[in-house]
């Protein structure tokens, strides 16, 4: 697939970094012009684009920045009319510890309001970037899960595709409005992670025991 990922951080670098080597074609951009072409250098064939018209092309858009600056950051990219939007973002407090939102919508929601022209999926917001960068495999039989919510089956079926072919386990989580369980969630992960000292090497999962 051809990718465009939209943030230069720990998630959107770990990003180029497992679609490079899964063999997308991929594209990085942010606000940061400096960072971004410094992570495309990392990996041979990936480009750095300028944010004006970086999603022309792409097959998929992840966007891998915080919440509150994904609307700004889809609306720069452009030409997102019909594109499948990855939104891994949660709508953390400051200190990381909470929601801004939830219960009645969800970040996933109001970013979809916020560019209707776009298929948001949410996904990839309970994996943290240390184990995005490391890899799916926990050993042991272990595979992380990767939950996916939206309203369009064509485009979650993409989304399930592209987190496939990186290793990952994938969940159908249902509509989108169900981003409003997947981010608590992933304030649970984060809890867990920080809050409880249990370190960034963890992830939620989904056991469905076999008849």
């Amino acid at each position: 697939m051809k990718v465009t990922v939209i943030g230069s951080g720990n998630m959107g670098s770990a990003f180029v970094s497992q679609l490079h080597r899964a063999g997308h074609q991929v594209s990085v951009t942010g606000r940061d012009a400096g960072k971004a072409q410094a992570v495309a250098e990392r990996f041979p064939g990936v480009q750095a684009l300028p944010a004006a018209g970086a999603a022309a092309g792409a097959d998929v858009v992840v966007l891998a920045t915080g919440y509150a600056e994904a609307v700004s950051a889809l609306q720069s990219v452009g030409g997102l009319v019909g594109k499948v939007v990855i939104d891994i973002t949660n709508p953390l407090t400051a200190d990381y510890m909470g929601l801004t939102l939830g219960h009645t919508t969800s970040a996933a929601e109001e970013i979809a309001k916020a560019v209707p022209e776009a298929i948001v999926i949410k996904a990839f917001n309970t994996v943290f970037a240390q184990v995005l960068a490391e890899g799916a495999d926990f050993g042991a039989g272990q595979t992380v899960s990767v939950f996916i919510a939206g309203d369009h089956p064509e485009g979650k079926a993409q989304v399930k595709a592209l987190a496939e072919s990186l290793g990952f386990a994938t969940v159908d989580a249902g509509g989108l409005k169900n981003a409003r369980y997947l981010e608590p969630l992933a304030g649970l992960n984060i809890y867990l992670g920080y809050g409880a000292g249990l370190g960034a090497s963890i992830a939620p999962t989904w056991l469905h025991k076999q008849a």
